[in-house]
Order: C-alpha cells, then structure tokens, then sequence
C-alpha cells in the first residue's frame, strides 16, 4: 500500500518521540571512530514544509514540536540536544520539520554510510533529490533489502524501522524482519516506533518484541490522550534492541518532560521498561 505520506503528521508527537531517540542513539553510536551504517527501513520524503498542503491540513505540529519550541520550562539536556539538530536540519528552509534521514545525515560523518529505503513514488523522488549525494537511496521495500546490507562492513549499524502500519501484515513483518536481523548481525542497535492505537496487534506488540531480545531491550510509550472507541492513535512508542547503555537514563529525564508538554490530562502516564546488558 502507498497511500500513507508522512508529511500529515510531520512534527507531531510521535516524530518527537522517535527522534529524541534517534539522535541520543547516534550520539552515542558516533562517539567512536569506526564507520556506522544507518539504514532507515521506511525513509519518507526527507523534509516536511508546514505550509505545504499535507502538514497544513491538520498542522499536527502545534501539538508536537511547537510544544516544545514554544515551552517555557526548563528542558533536559537530551531535549536540548534534539532540538538543536532539529534547527541545525531547519536552517536555510522554509518552516518546517526534518524526517529522520535528514536527522542522520546532520550527525553522520565522512566514513558512515546511509541507506534509505522508500518506495512512495513521490517522496523517493524528494529524498533522492535532497540526498542522492550523501547517502544510498532505494526504491524498493526496506523489510526485504534490509537482509542485503546485514552485516555491514564495519559490523556497526543504526537500523531504524518505522512503517506506517497501515497494512496490519506490516505487524507481522516488523518481528519476522527483526528475527531475521539479528541471526544476520547481532549487535546491530535495531529501534523500531510504532503506533499506539486499539487493535490486538498494537497491544500485543510490545510483548513479541520482548520476546525477542528479553536480556537487551528498552521500550518507551508515550500516550498523549485517552484511548477512544477502535479507531485513532493515542501515542506511540519506540522499542530499542540493544540500547546505548545511558539511554533508559536519559529517557528518565526526558518522558515526564514530553508527558508534561505533549499529553492531556485524560491520558495514561508514559512507561519506560528497559533491561539494558
């Protein structure tokens, strides 16, 4: 299926959350010399105006991102940290919200390499016009040209997974590719968002994730409203197989930060599970 076009939701509350930790995941990736791949299963168009018709249509960033440009608390460190990259990606546009392979290539150096997958006629254009000379980009689908790259060369690697689910198959598909990635590379960072809506698959899917990596994992939700009825997304989450030691402790910092901004008052609290070898 492509109908779904990210550029509806840029910079809402479920781009906060996994590009927080994206980049503290890179950061702590890119604190050694040795070469990184990054490869970013479901890349999207790159970069996302606001005044375009897709984010103007329901501007889901004033409930996102503006939060926190607009914020007159005082933010964690790792909040900081996301915030200037975000800017850092924005300089030189129009308003607008970076997509996560934009993020990477702001963090990645010389001896990195990226790999960006997305088949969207439309935003594979927009990606392979914006980075065609700084990364991979492929048109085909990320789940199965995801094997050919595992393991890299330098046996280190940010793999990102974000498909739009909109295809309940796409549950499936996260943990038999996950499965397979780790038989390929296990010691990839493998981090994985997915949405928090009222089907059995959303609900069940922390539990097989787990099941996967029970020794190495960190799972964070975010809930931003009250579950309604069957239909609706009422937060996301991130799951990370083999996080960056500090990334639970940096997250203790920062989800009460974006409950505060992000969430109403009808909505769960966030949660934060990790067991981190």
């Amino acid at each position: 299926m492509l109908s779904y076009r990210h550029g509806f939701h840029a910079g809402n509350h479920a781009d906060v959350l996994k590009h927080v930790v994206e980049v503290l995941i890179l950061d702590y990736l890119l604190q050694k010399p040795t070469a990184l791949s990054y490869i970013d299963t479901h890349a999207g168009a790159g970069f996302y105006h606001f005044a375009s018709a897709f984010s103007a249509q329901n501007r889901e960033f004033d409930s996102g991102i503006a939060k926190l440009w607009q914020s007159e608390i005082e933010l964690p460190a790792a909040l900081r940290r996301y915030l200037d990259i975000i800017n850092t990606c924005s300089a030189g546009e129009a308003a607008g919200y970076p997509g996560s392979p934009a993020i990477a290539l702001a963090l990645l150096r010389e001896q990195d390499k990226a790999h960006l997958f997305e088949l969207h006629p439309n935003d594979h254009q927009n990606l392979s016009k914006r980075f065609k000379r700084r990364a991979q980009i492929h048109d085909s689908d990320g789940f199965a040209g995801l094997k050919a790259l595992l393991p890299p060369p330098s046996k280190r690697a940010l793999v990102l997974i974000d498909p739009p689910y909109e295809d309940k198959n796409d549950y499936r598909n996260v943990i038999t590719t996950l499965k397979d990635c780790q038989r390929r590379f296990q010691n990839g960072v493998y981090a994985l968002w997915y949405p928090l809506i009222p089907r059995d698959e959303s609900k069940d899917l922390g539990r097989r994730l787990k099941a996967l990596s029970p020794s190495n994992f960190l799972h964070a939700q975010l809930c931003v409203q009250a579950e309604q009825g069957s239909h609706g997304m009422y937060g996301s989450a991130m799951f990370v197989i083999n996080p960056p030691w500090q990334l639970n402790t940096q997250l203790q910092e920062v989800m009460p930060v974006l409950q505060t901004l992000l969430a109403d008052a009808e909505s769960k609290p966030f949660t934060l599970d990790a067991v981190i070898a």
